[in-house]
């Protein structure tokens, strides 16, 4: 543990792995998060020569925390996997972010100096543990909402919208319905082309699925349309009468889990680690929660500010496509290059699995450095509330 008054340690990423994404209903359908989670402990600690009893702790993100991801979905991931019962961990919901301020919390640890390795990951089982049910069924149930009456009072009539906030986007930085579905193709293209090439294959985990055919291994993301055209995304029915946004220029729901070994200068020798990648800033901020999605534009700008750098020094960037507004608005905001922006595809055509989302970012992003050779990657995405997690790193 750091003296008080020591300058401030390093926190280095060692490993980020993530499952394939499985459509609502699909591949994935049939593995309980608590698996899922499981089977990406697992493989860190597989792939990671180190004894895992030194982990210090867990930091797992959900956003949909009842049913079969209540009761502390982190430490039961733990328990079910074979890393040693002795680790703690804890379940944190940031919305989209979760993972993502999971990696922030273990980098915060392990920067204070009070821990040395800290798993960070997310887990989010879409199809067994549906968008919205645990505010939904206890509504159902008369047991109240989320809106309480001060919050009433200040919002008046408004129930905060990601939908809303989407269109509210399109419509502030002046997009057509022809801009969200050009970019979604180019979203499916380039997962297709990284998938045929392989490069997702060092970060994703396998998962064993049954399937009427049998048993196999589920290695591929199931929302890539390898046969995408501009037609055909252009056909989709639209989401509300006189918007744009359509479930085709949409993240797509999905379920996964993924995770990210964060470790300090000391564990790296005490282990014989290697760091894929270094912290180099960590920053979260807050906007306006109904149009809500649009805190990543000034999350970044405050982010590189704080950080002594420019858009230009970025080498790649991982812009979660929550909608395909969020990351053209955040492009056109900031002057950045559509060539580094989600370089291997993004959640419309890979999937975004809520609180997993973040860790799995990371994972795409440390393997978009490495296959470009790049130095800096930054990782932003919008989250309800209206908030926004923005990481950098440099790739070592």
């Amino acid at each position: 543990m750091q003296e008080r008054n020591s300058p401030m340690a390093t926190a280095y990423i060692v490993d980020a792995v993530r499952t394939a994404g499985g459509r609502r209903g699909g591949r994935l359908a049939g593995v309980h998060p608590v698996d899922l989670g499981a089977a990406v402990y697992d493989a860190i600690a597989d792939r990671n020569d180190f004894d895992t009893a030194a982990i210090d702790d867990v930091i797992t993100g959900c956003v949909s925390q009842g049913g079969e991801q209540t009761m502390d979905l982190g430490r039961n991931a733990v328990l079910a996997s074979k890393l040693p019962d002795s680790i703690p961990a804890v379940t944190i919901d940031r919305q989209c972010g979760s993972s993502q301020q999971a990696m922030m919390f273990a980098a915060q640890a392990v920067m204070s100096g009070t821990q040395d390795i800290v798993l960070a990951s997310g887990i989010e089982s879409m199809t067994r543990v549906p968008m919205g049910s645990v505010a939904t069924l206890f509504m159902k149930e008369g047991l109240g909402n989320y809106k309480s009456p001060r919050l009433e009072e200040k919002y008046p009539g408004i129930m905060f919208s990601q939908f809303m906030g989407a269109e509210m986007i399109v419509k502030k930085h002046g997009f057509t319905k022809d801009d969200l579905d050009a970019f979604a193709l180019e979203s499916h293209r380039r997962a297709r082309a990284a998938t045929e090439a392989g490069k997702f294959e060092r970060e994703v985990v396998p998962i064993a699925i049954e399937t009427p055919e049998g048993s196999e291994m589920h290695r591929i993301d199931e929302g890539i349309r390898f046969d995408a055209t501009l037609e055909g995304i252009a056909g989709v029915k639209l989401l509300q009468e006189g918007g744009t946004i359509t479930a085709a220029s949409s993240s797509q729901i999905c379920d996964g889990a993924s995770a990210a070994l964060i470790v300090s200068e000391q564990a790296l020798k005490d282990h014989g680690l290697t760091p894929r990648a270094r912290i180099h800033h960590i920053s979260v901020t807050a906007g306006d929660p109904v149009i809500m999605l649009e805190e990543p534009l000034f999350a970044t700008e405050k982010a590189l500010k704080k950080a002594g750098m420019t858009i230009g020094d970025i080498d790649a960037y991982e812009v979660n496509e929550a909608f395909a507004p969020v990351p053209l608005a955040w492009m056109k905001y900031l002057g950045a290059d559509h060539a580094r922006l989600n370089v291997h595809g993004g959640a419309i055509a890979l999937g975004h699995p809520l609180g997993a989302s973040g860790t799995k970012l990371m994972a795409t992003l440390l393997g978009v450095l490495d296959a470009t050779g790049g130095k800096y990657g930054l990782q932003t995405m919008c989250e309800g509330g209206g908030q926004a997690n923005v990481t950098i790193v440099e790739r070592l």
